[in-house]
């Protein structure tokens, strides 16, 4: 059950540090609310990273969990607890945000000019990118190790630095 609960408390920050700073910095096409935006969820794992690692991994992200499932690194049980506390916590972070937030929270969508279906596959690619990085810097034999979770959060931050202004970035 503790495994469980640092994803909560991890999706829970990540959310909340995250999309908190989407929020404050209202971010859109402007560089400087695209970079502190980036930044702020490249920390959040980082910071997660490092707290919870040992306890749970750290995927805090369904899809991260899924990557892991599907590498053979945890059982299926485990994968759809993960995911049903990852859900939870996201649930909690955003709702903290929105009880600080006055007017509202704004929306995650595809800027214009980008289809439904460009927006898909900018994600599909940029999420599998993110899933890779964290397979590889998490595998026992030829990981990053303790960097692990450095490398992790840049890589976070560089795929929101790259989508953002296309889909608002969902990885």
């Amino acid at each position: 059950m503790k495994k469980y609960l640092a994803e909560m408390i991890g999706t829970m920050v990540l959310v909340l540090m995250g999309c908190g700073t989407a929020v404050s910095l209202n971010c859109g096409v402007d560089p400087a609310s695209v970079i502190g935006t980036a930044v702020a969820f490249g920390l959040a794992v980082v910071a997660m990273a490092y707290t919870i690692g040992g306890i749970s991994g750290c995927h805090i992200n369904p899809a991260i969990t899924l990557g892991v499932w599907l590498s053979g690194r945890m059982s299926g049980k485990d994968a759809i607890m993960y995911v049903i506390f990852q859900i939870i916590g996201a649930i909690i972070g955003a709702a903290i945000l929105f009880a600080i937030t006055p007017g509202g929270l704004g929306e995650n969508a595809c800027q214009q000019g980008i289809s439904t279906g460009v927006g898909f596959v900018a994600e599909l690619v940029f999420t599998c990118v993110f899933v890779l990085v964290v397979l590889g810097t998490t595998d026992a034999k030829k990981g990053a190790g303790n960097l692990a979770g450095l490398a992790i959060g840049l890589t976070l931050v560089l795929v929101h630095l790259v989508c953002i202004r296309y889909t608002g970035t969902s990885v």
